[in-house]
């Protein structure tokens, strides 16, 4: 079952889904869903051929899924960015 989000929301989802150093696991503390349902959002809000450049860009790298990552990195967020806390959108 997909949630509604506001566009602000899908905005954000489909912002941190593109960053190379925010994991899935993020996506899910943040938003509350899972890998397979964001994978889902973007394949229904993106262009075909951006869906696909994307998901070749993802599958399977090392920055997007915690288990794969090294132990130095602990965070979920990149350092420009302000804090994350619950569902809220951090300001930019």
């Amino acid at each position: 079952m997909i949630k509604e989000f506001t566009e602000r929301e899908l905005d954000r989802i489909i912002e941190m889904a593109w960053e190379d150093r925010t994991p899935f696991e993020a996506i899910t503390f943040q938003f509350g869903i899972s890998e397979q349902e964001t994978i889902e959002v973007m394949r229904r809000e993106m262009k075909p051929s951006s869906f696909r450049m994307w998901r070749k860009r993802v599958q399977g790298r090392t920055t997007k899924h915690a288990k794969l990552r090294s132990d130095e990195m602990d965070r979920f967020k990149c350092s420009r960015q302000r804090n994350i806390s619950g569902n809220k959108i951090s300001k930019r």
